[in-house]
């Protein structure tokens, strides 16, 4: 399990000990889905416990009175029985339409549609093997961690796509692979969230903070964009400190170390192949290449930012809070990797006709049938809570609690952070995660600390990112384990610990101090992405 020398061998059995035990406690837990049925029959049984006692929060609201004027009131928030009545009615009345309109689903599917389309063709593997190859050597490891942050934009193909060739280019080099491996994979896992541009992780996220905010509010929406500025700050920012930890933790243990040990290696036929581009894949990058600055220009032209043109494009100006380019995010996405992805794929000779579109795409929907069942659970589950009326009272109750405490609210993010973290041990799913602390966290907040949704959505991120490269329920934590056993074979889950732990801890620490820092400044997190429900 660990590695040859007896300091890193006793290092990484310590490792692997805590691991397994996180391991074995986290393979006991139920299924994701399970979980949300369980949520759900809690939440009825609750509601109609909650109704019967005849428990109750009170709110103050603004109101006109009887003259016009704008007073404010108190009301009272009752709960809803879910088990007998109406309350029993509504719940198996409403099983459709809480799951059709679950917002999530929708955008993920959409988003995916397009997504899949580019994946399946072969357009994202050959854009990042470019990327990678391009970089000149002395700039591998920021290079590697910036790719692998970037990668999100495809969701999870970085993993399979990236850490092979990071290997490989940092053997070719004379460095050891391991490094290579790493410092492409801790972009990957632990900066997910962060990206230069909007990826289809911040319709997700954006769509279940509006349903848990809407609890209290039913007409707050969270924008797709709240955290963008954020996680731009945040992209730059995690490749220096990745870097950093790269050049002064992980590279100097693998440095002098011989390969067995994870050290560098003798090049091989196999790695230079893995350098090369193949022809095809140059002429679908060029076809994909013009689709794609094509589209951009036409976007540009559709939402008109300088006024140039003498009408009114469709995605110009305003829809109510929000500028329209940004309520059409999700089916621009979608267009914004279809479209390239089919040039790619005529060009290079993967689609041939359009059944071959039409399968890439069924793929992609079968492959999000486990998100589709577990989107069906959690619906009823979100919707159950907020109808029961438990979602307000336990907001209006923990607000009256924090406002009484006075705790400042860079302690309540930096707590919510540290949770975030410790759950990601237990749950690896980022959507699962999110929709359970959603409802319950984003009101709480909002109630008893003006805390926007926009910056309890931003904290999450950063909780579930910075872990992610060292939770065993992280299913690609298998995938990189076998890259690194090529090169290491007698190294095991305590190595890959032991190599990753550095930056999961480096990571937390500083993008924590980012957001906290943020919230001193008061600048928005991103377009329509508030701090604060009213500056407190």
């Amino acid at each position: 399990m660990g590695m040859s020398t007896d300091s890193a061998a006793s290092d990484g059995e310590n490792r692997s000990g805590w691991l397994d035990w996180i391991e074995r406690i986290g393979n006991r837990l139920p299924h994701p889905v399970t979980l949300f049925i369980v949520g759900s029959i809690l939440v009825l049984i609750l509601s109609q416990v909650a109704d019967m006692a005849d428990w109750s929060a009170q709110k103050t609201v603004t109101k006109p009175d009887s003259n016009g004027e704008i007073v404010q009131a108190v009301e009272v928030v009752t709960a809803t029985g879910l088990l007998a009545g109406d309350g029993a009615f509504w719940a198996i009345s409403n099983m459709v339409k809480n799951f059709t309109g679950f917002a999530p689903l929708g955008v993920v599917l959409v988003g995916m549609l397009g997504i899949g389309v580019a994946e399946r063709s072969g357009a994202i593997g050959a854009l990042l093997k470019v990327c990678m190859l391009v970089t000149p050597a002395r700039l591998l490891t920021p290079a590697m961690i910036l790719i692998g942050i970037m990668s999100s934009m495809a969701l999870d193909a970085g993993y399979v796509v990236l850490p092979p060739i990071a290997a490989a280019l940092y053997k070719a080099v004379g460095r050891s692979p391991l490094v290579g491996l790493a410092a492409v994979s801790v972009g990957v896992s632990a900066g997910f969230s962060a990206n230069l541009f909007i990826t289809g992780l911040d319709p997700l996220l954006a769509g279940l903070s509006s349903e848990g905010a809407q609890i209290l509010d039913p007409e707050y929406t969270v924008a797709p964009t709240a955290n963008w500025w954020f996680m731009i700050v945040s992209t730059f920012l995690l490749t220096l400190v990745g870097w950093g930890v790269t050049a002064w933790f992980v590279e100097p243990r693998y440095a002098r170390s011989s390969p067995e040990e994870g050290g560098p290696t003798p090049l091989g036929e196999e790695d230079l192949l893995a350098r090369k581009v193949t022809p095809e894949e140059q002429k679908g990058l060029k076809a994909a290449a013009a689709v794609f600055f094509g589209f951009f220009t036409l976007l540009l032209l559709l939402v008109n930012p300088s006024g140039i043109l003498p009408y009114h494009p469709p995605l110009a100006g305003q829809a109510g809070n929000f500028p329209r380019w940004v309520i059409a995010i999700v089916p621009l996405l979608f267009f914004c990797f279809l479209l390239p992805g089919l040039a790619y794929g005529v060009a290079a000779g993967k689609i041939k006709s359009d059944h071959d579109v039409a399968r890439m795409m069924g793929k992609t929907m079968a492959d999000m049938g486990p998100y589709i069942v577990l989107a069906f659970f959690a619906a009823q589950f979100v919707a159950f809570f907020k109808h029961s009326n438990l979602g307000e009272m336990m907001a209006l109750s923990g607000g009256q609690f924090l406002a009484s405490a006075a705790l400042p609210p860079w302690t309540l993010i930096a707590a919510f952070i540290l949770l975030v973290m410790l759950a990601n041990m237990f749950i690896g799913s980022a959507s699962a995660k999110y929709s359970f602390f959603a409802p319950v966290f984003i009101p709480m907040f909002m109630t008893g600390a003006s805390i926007s949704p926009e910056l309890t959505q931003a904290a999450y991120r950063v909780g579930d990112s910075c872990s992610n490269i060292i939770t065993p329920l992280n299913p690609y934590m298998v995938i990189i384990l076998v890259f690194m056993q090529k090169y290491m074979p007698r190294g095991g889950i305590g190595t890959l610990i032991a190599l990753m732990l550095p930056y999961a801890l480096v990571f937390a620490v500083v993008w924590t101090g980012l957001l906290v820092f943020w919230m001193f400044t008061g600048m928005e997190l991103g377009p329509e992405g508030e701090l604060w429900l009213s500056q407190p």
